[in-house]
Formats: C-alpha cells, sequence, structure tokens
C-alpha cells in the first residue's frame, strides 16, 4: 500500500468542554496518513494523478478552523469523514493533539477508518 502523510500541520480552532476553552481558540496539531496509489503519478509526474498533500492540509485547515466542537473525537470524525468523501481515499489514520496540556508535552488521539488497501 502507498499512503500519502501530512505531518505537524497546525490549526488553530475553538474545542474542548471547559469555559476558557470555549472562549479561545487552541493551536491543535495534524498527522495524517491517507491511502494512495502513486504508481500512476510516478510515471506522468503529474499532480493531477496523485493525492495533492497541499489540498488536504488545506481542507483540513479550513474545516478545522471553522468548526466549533466540545470533544476531540467528534473534530477527529468529522475531519475524517469530509477527507474520505471529498477525495475518496479508502483508508486513513488521523492523529490530533493539544500541545502542552495536562502537565504532558501533548495529548490527544489517533482514528483509523476505512479499509487498509492491502493489508
Amino acid at each position: 500500500m502507498d499512503s500519502v502523510f501530512v505531518r505537524g500541520l497546525r490549526v488553530a480552532a475553538i474545542v474542548g468542554i471547559l469555559p476558557w476553552e470555549r472562549r479561545v481558540r487552541q493551536t491543535l496539531v495534524f498527522d495524517l496518513e491517507l491511502a494512495a496509489d502513486v504508481t500512476r503519478a510516478a510515471a506522468s509526474d503529474a499532480i493531477a494523478d496523485t493525492l495533492d498533500y497541499q489540498a488536504v492540509s488545506h481542507r483540513v485547515s479550513d474545516f478545522v478552523g471553522a468548526s466549533d466542537f466540545g470533544l476531540l473525537e467528534t473534530l477527529a470524525e468529522r475531519t475524517v469523514q469530509v477527507l474520505m468523501d471529498e477525495f475518496h481515499v479508502p483508508w486513513l489514520r488521523l492523529s490530533v493533539s493539544k500541545p502542552n496540556r495536562c502537565g504532558a508535552a501533548a495529548v490527544g488521539l489517533t482514528i483509523e477508518r476505512g479499509a487498509r488497501p492491502g493489508g
């Protein structure tokens, strides 16, 4: 299986259940891995033949930046739905974290959805 990845994508968003979290944008960090057959793109050397990681990054930034969820779990699930629907990927893994929280370097979660090709 081939994949396209985006690591360390930083997006400011409203997310959380505490009163202060409802008023202040927090920086979230996303790591994504999306199934993509890159064979055709490698042969053609054309961006149209691959999964464009810049387009994926912009879509995540736009969606998350405009969102307003209480739970990080909901934000992650909805982000995955958008990516799977719009980029037609059969499988993806998304990790999202809140840096410098709870005395840790980061807290967050990872979800994996879809059928991993070849695996």
